[in-house]
């Protein structure tokens, strides 16, 4: 298994406590969540069971489609009703015989993909509270490891992990599982013997984000153009219907997270909630901030203030590589032969490169912190922008990546992509000294700026070289 060690390792721990367990494991689909629990316990377990995508079932026929599921699941492990169950409080009557029959030490219960179980007015949340409180904490064999797994963030964070009902605190731990990081993809396709540079690891990382399902995709003896084509605009390219897949296996209404998320995609920074109501004709209402705080759960996009600013002026940016690739190049581009390997070169890809690099960067703030040798220091990293105000004397500027330190020092950082090593010139020299000069005059900081330039590989040695603090280089990224 690639990474995850710390989180291996206490998923391994867990049948060594002399309490039973209630573990919580989730993060955005495709991460790796039930990989990573499976190879845990070596799939092994007293039972477990996966919830039936709502996408293959009929409305009206969920609850009693997940309940078959489930009876499946029992009959598996070796129990056999008389009748089916037609309520969860029945279906975990079964669980309870499981258990009670088991002859293992510990009995590991792994239940996957739980918030699909729970269909409207089905029950399943009251009947999971009645069996952890009311059967496996008041059993005198403290040997039940009961873990669940959701792709739905929001679900479980609203349900299991911030329950305000029964199972309020009863969580005995929780895994937030976050994508690989660009060293945890290189040594994945090291893992598969897949040979690419580690320019071609990141540009992969723009495109893919690290979600590693999407990297096992890629295929050996390919360059990354063709495994680009291969898996985004060729026929029957998986990564194209990924998209709705992706979507509608969290949201049961997805069509106004997608609006959302096509709104964001139009601009690079991110843009106030007024505007996305703007731009998708959505209400200003409790709906809306529920689903924008869904969609942030489940890491598609961010809500950030600012620095020097307040709460009110928040803003909200897409963030998922995957999501962002597929609006601008692959939702009007399908079926385009060779489309990648013909245009990986182009002004558009250029461009797009630029944005895609600042997003790898600010997915890698800890790498950069590191990099800059202040990895202990307590540090808060954000962005900042400015309008033009003639009275002030202030241009107009934006900062995306801003650390401030505890050390009384800011870095302000210029994310620049590069095929080369990058050269500054006078122009990016004046523009970086106006963003200092716009930053010092409109924040009044006292702090002493870092100029600090992140780019793909290094910069050329030259007199404006010389106005730089730091520079933080591509193989930097990769620690």
């Amino acid at each position: 298994m690639i990474g995850r060690v710390e989180e291996k390792k206490y998923l391994q721990s867990l049948v060594n406590e002399g309490e039973s367990q209630f573990v919580a494991v989730f993060g955005r689909r495709r991460v790796g969540k039930t990989y990573l629990v499976r190879e845990s316990f070596d799939y092994k377990f007293t039972f477990q069971h996966t919830g039936l995508s709502n996408d293959d079932i009929k409305a009206k026929d969920r609850k009693s489609a997940q309940l078959d599921k489930f009876t499946e699941s029992l009959e598996a492990a070796g129990y056999f009703a008389e009748k089916k169950p037609t309520s969860w409080a029945e279906a975990f009557t079964g669980l309870k015989s499981i258990i009670e029959k088991s002859k293992e030490k510990k009995k590991v219960i792994f239940i996957d993909e739980l918030s699909w179980m729970d269909t409207k007015s089905s029950g399943l949340i009251s009947a999971l509270e009645s069996f952890w409180n009311g059967w496996v904490t008041s059993r005198k064999e403290k040997d039940v490891v009961l873990i669940v797994c959701a792709s739905a963030t929001y679900w479980m964070m609203d349900n299991i992990v911030n329950s305000k009902g029964g199972l309020h605190n009863r969580l005995t731990g929780q895994i937030h599982l976050k994508p690989f990081t660009l060293r945890e993809c290189e040594e994945y396709l090291k893992e598969r013997r897949i040979l690419f540079s580690r320019h071609q690891i990141l540009q992969c990382y723009m495109i893919l984000g690290g979600v590693p399902y999407y990297w096992s995709l890629l295929k050996k003896g390919k360059s990354l153009p063709q495994n680009i084509d291969s898996l985004f605009f060729e026929e029957g390219a998986p990564l194209r219907s990924e998209y709705n897949n992706l979507y509608r296996a969290l949201f049961n209404k997805p069509e106004e997270y997608i609006k959302i998320i096509e709104a964001l995609s139009s601009v690079n920074m991110g843009i106030s909630r007024d505007d996305i109501c703007k731009k998708t004709r959505l209400a200003s209402s409790g709906s809306l901030t529920r689903k924008l705080e869904e969609l942030e759960n489940c890491g598609f996009i961010r809500k950030y203030v600012p620095f020097g600013y307040k709460t009110k002026n928040a803003l909200y940016q897409l963030i998922d590589n995957y999501t962002l690739f597929y609006q601008r190049f692959v939702k009007n581009n399908a079926h385009v032969e060779k489309y990648w390997t013909e245009r990986a070169n182009s002004p558009e890809v250029r461009a797009w490169s630029g944005v895609a690099f600042e997003r790898v960067c600010l997915e890698h703030t800890m790498q950069i912190k590191s990099a800059l040798g202040i990895a202990g220091v307590q540090t808060e990293v954000s962005t900042w922008r400015c309008e033009a105000n003639s009275e002030k004397g202030v241009q107009g500027s934006q900062i995306d990546l801003v650390i401030s330190r505890k050390d009384q020092v800011i870095n302000i950082c210029e994310m620049k992509y590069s095929e080369t090593d990058f050269t500054p010139d006078s122009a990016f020299d004046k523009a970086m000294r106006r963003k200092i000069e716009d930053f010092q005059k409109v924040t009044g900081t006292k702090f002493a700026i870092h100029a600090t330039l992140i780019t793909t590989y290094d910069a050329v040695e030259n007199p404006y070289t010389g106005n730089l603090q730091s520079i933080v280089t591509g193989e930097e990224l990769f620690v």
